[in-house]
Parts: C-alpha cells; structure tokens; sequence
C-alpha cells in the first residue's frame, strides 16, 4: 500500500481535505465565535458576558444602592458558583472595572476600597 493511501471500509466513502486548511479554518471559527460572544461589548447595553453575570449575581444577592456593601471576594464567589465557572481574577477584574468611573462613564458598582487609580496604579488584590 502507498504511504498516501488510507485504508476504508467497504462501501465507506469519504471527503480528502488538507489538514492544514482544515485546522486554519477551524481555529479561525472557534477564535471569533470566541471574540463575538465574550470579548466584544452587546450592542443592546454595552456590557461583556462577565459584567452581566457580576451585576445579576449582585442583584439576586440584594446588594442595592441603599444596603451596605459588601467583599468583592462574596460577589466573585456567587458569579463563580452560579454563572461563570472559569478563573476568578477574570470575574475580579470585570468587577473592578465596574466601579472605577475614569473607565465607565456611569459606574455601575459602589467600589468602597482601593479600586486603582487612573494614573495606572493596579487595584487592591483580590481577597
């Protein structure tokens, strides 16, 4: 048997492809349905996937404007535990950025703390 030819079952028929074009192809499909649906903004609020999640959990937890606050480490675990089960620091930071108002021209969550600075400094670690 020549080395290009692959052995298939009688009456099986099947497509030649390039592997190379094959996984090019395949990587570019998984990489933007992966830019569409968690990196870039909805157009309906401006809010990514993550952002969601964190002002949803802290809703559902009853932290309002006129209640106390509370850790960022709380919040971080309920997104983690009901609706987004990947790395913390990526909940941590969207949080974060929620509350900072030099990066949101309305912030959306009360950031009582060290929150960074718009000169670059980073915000307090995550606890």
């Amino acid at each position: 048997m020549d080395k290009t030819e692959i052995e298939t079952p009688e009456g099986a028929s099947g497509i030649r492809v390039n592997i190379e074009e094959e996984m090019r192809q395949s990587y570019m499909d998984y990489a933007m349905s992966v830019i569409i649906g968690r990196a870039l903004p909805d157009v309906r609020d401006g809010l990514k996937p993550v952002q969601r999640r964190v002002l949803y959990a802290m809703l559902t937890e009853g932290l309002l404007s006129n209640r106390k606050t509370s850790k960022c480490a709380g919040v971080v675990g309920e997104v983690l535990k009901r609706f987004h089960p990947h790395g913390d620091q990526a909940v941590y930071d969207a949080l974060v950025r929620l509350a900072q108002d030099w990066s949101l021209r309305y912030p959306l969550v009360y950031g009582q703390g060290n929150f960074g600075s718009i000169d670059g400094d980073p915000p307090a670690a995550y606890r």
